[in-house]
């Protein structure tokens, strides 16, 4: 493992395969990962304790990706966390891009080295 201080992913999905997928792909790199399956819980860890990075599926019951996203933006008390969603949908529109604030966003099915490059891409 490289020198660096280990930086924390929340990763928040409803689906318990994919949470467990990437929480195992991300501790390999190095990664403390932390878990939500929904955005409300989400939120809730985040304005405890902001991770270094959130990592949330779009479509989940309850609050998706999108109103996360917002609640986090909107949250002055908050400090500025890189945002990368995941999505299924081939279109995902710049004007929500713009509107929402999230930073950048990946397809599934997830491919694994591009996961990590982008989400390297968020702190530089």
């Amino acid at each position: 493992m490289q020198s660096f201080q280990r930086r924390r992913i929340l990763v928040v999905d409803d689906c318990q395969l994919n949470v467990a997928l990437l929480e195992a792909a991300l501790e390999a790199e190095g990664y403390d990962v932390d878990t939500a399956k929904n955005g409300s819980i989400a939120l809730a860890k985040i304005e405890a304790s902001p991770p270094d990075l959130v990592l949330s599926d779009v479509i989940m019951p309850e609050m998706d990706g999108y109103e996360l996203t917002r609640c986090i933006r909107q949250n002055k008390k908050l400090p500025f966390i890189p945002i990368l969603l995941i999505t299924g949908s081939e279109q995902m529109s710049s004007m929500q891009e713009l509107d929402i604030g999230f930073d950048d966003f990946i397809r599934k099915p997830i491919n694994l080295d591009r996961l990590l490059a982008r989400i390297q891409a968020c702190w530089r």
